[in-house]
């Protein structure tokens, strides 16, 4: 799952909360968006590690922590959390590493 955050209105509160069902909680997590604006969540490939051609990316979520999968998907105000980092964030991200959001 992914969001094209170029595509006018597919930024919403039920598109985040699909890309974060979409993850496992089993392994650790990054949200990453690419320059050209698409927005996954990457599994097994976080932090520092391949980083080229992105924008930005959040913190790592450990895995076990919640942060991703059906829970974290059913949590309002973590879905809206997310959404409002990604819409602040793009075009214009405030750093390449956000972990304040």
């Amino acid at each position: 799952m992914q969001i094209d955050l170029n595509t006018p209105g597919s930024l919403t509160l039920e598109a985040v909360r699909q890309l974060l069902a979409s993850a496992s909680d089993d392994e650790h997590t990054q949200l990453r968006v690419t320059r050209s604006g698409i927005a996954y969540i990457s599994s097994g490939i976080v932090g520092g590690a391949q980083i080229d051609g992105l924008l930005f990316r959040l913190e790592t979520w450990a895995k076990g922590s919640g942060y991703v999968g059906l829970v974290a998907a059913n949590d309002a105000v973590w879905v809206m959390q997310i959404f409002n980092a990604l819409q602040q964030n793009w075009p214009h991200p405030t750093f390449e590493y956000i972990d304040i959001y």
